[in-house]
C-alpha cells in the first residue's frame, strides 16, 4: 500500500489555511490557541499547514475564540472521507494518527511487518514492470511506514492467513529472515499477530484483504485494496460489514501465543 509523493486532501490544506486566517485575523497566536485547545503550538502548526486533519475539537475552540461565527465550525462535514471511493494515499494520512488498526491479508505480509527483501521482492515483481528509480522509491516509502509500529499508544492487530507464512517470496534465507521479523514485530506489548489456519477454509474475509482503522476520535473507517483500485469508508454499514467479518476472523484464527509457536517451528524447518 506504498504511495509516493502523496499529498494531503484539500480539505484538509483549505481548513488549515482558513483556521490560520481567522486566528491572524482575530489577533491570536498560535501558542494561545494550542493552549486553549489543550495542543502543541507545533501540532497546531501540522493542521494549519493542512499535514494532518484538522480536529473536530480545533474547529470548535478556534471558531470560539477566533470569533468565526460558525464559519470555522462549519468545515467539519467537508473534512470526512468520501463514503466510498478514495485512494490509497487518503489511507495513509489518516493511519499515522490512528489509535487502533487491525489488517487482514491473505496472500502477502503486511506491509508494517515486512522486511525490504520481502518488500523488494514484491515490488520488482511488480507487472507492467516499473523502472529502477520507482522501485527504489516505493520500497523506501514501505520501510518508511513502519516506525508506526513504535507508537506505542497505537493498537495493532494483525489477522494473516497461514498460506502467506508457508509462501516464500523471496528465497529461503530472505523468507526465513522475514518469519522471524514477524515474530519480533508480535512481542510489542502494542502488537497482536494471528495466523489462520488453513484448516478454516469457510471463512468471512475470503472476499480479500482489508484494514479497520479507529482515528483519535473513535471515527471508524475500512479499507480495502484490490488490484486497480482501493477505497476508504466511513459509512456505518460497510464499516459494521467489515467489523463483523474481522470480527469472526479473529474467533477462527490461533491466538498470538499459539501463532508464535506456529511461525517458530516454520523458522526451525527452514
Amino acid at each position: 500500500m506504498a504511495v509516493e509523493n502523496a499529498q494531503p486532501p484539500m480539505a484538509w490544506r483549505y481548513c488549515g489555511n482558513q483556521i490560520k486566517l481567522w486566528r491572524t485575523h482575530a489577533q491570536v497566536s498560535r501558542e494561545e490557541l494550542a493552549k486553549e485547545v489543550g495542543y502543541s503550538a507545533e501540532y497546531v502548526k501540522s493542521m494549519e499547514q493542512g499535514r494532518r486533519k484538522p480536529t473536530n475539537l480545533l474547529l470548535l475552540v478556534a471558531d470560539q475564540v477566533c470569533r468565526a461565527h460558525g464559519m470555522l465550525l462549519a468545515a467539519e462535514e467537508y473534512l470526512q472521507p468520501e463514503k466510498f471511493a478514495s485512494y490509497s494515499a487518503d489511507y495513509m494520512l489518516y493511519e499515522v494518527d490512528a489509535i487502533a488498526l487491525k489488517f487482514y491479508q491473505a496472500l502477502l505480509v503486511p506491509g508494517l511487518l515486512q522486511t525490504e527483501a520481502y518488500a523488494r521482492s514484491l515490488i520488482v515483481g511488480h507487472w507492467p514492470p516499473l523502472d529502477d528509480a520507482t522501485i527504489e522509491r516505493r520500497i523506501k516509502s514501505r520501510i518508511e511506514r513502519q516506525p508506526l509500529l513504535d507508537k506505542t499508544t497505537t493498537a495493532f492487530n494483525f489477522v494473516i492467513s497461514e498460506g502467506v507464512l508457508k509462501n516464500p517470496i523471496a528465497g529461503e534465507e530472505e523468507h526465513k529472515e522475514q518469519l522471524l521479523r514477524i515474530l519480533e514485530c508480535g512481542e510489542r506489548r502494542n502488537v497482536d499477530i494471528q495466523v489462520l489456519p488453513a484448516s478454516k477454509r469457510a471463512n468471512p474475509a475470503l472476499g480479500g484483504p482489508f484494514v479497520l482503522l479507529e482515528t483519535a476520535e473513535h471515527e471508524q473507517l475500512a479499507y480495502q485494496e484490490g488490484q486497480l483500485g482501493s477505497a476508504l469508508s466511513n459509512d456505518a454499514e460497510r464499516v459494521s460489514i467489515v467489523s463483523q467479518r474481522w470480527a469472526k476472523l479473529v474467533q477462527l484464527a490461533l491466538d498470538p501465543m499459539e501463532t508464535a509457536r506456529f511461525i517458530k517451528e516454520l523458522v526451525e524447518k527452514l
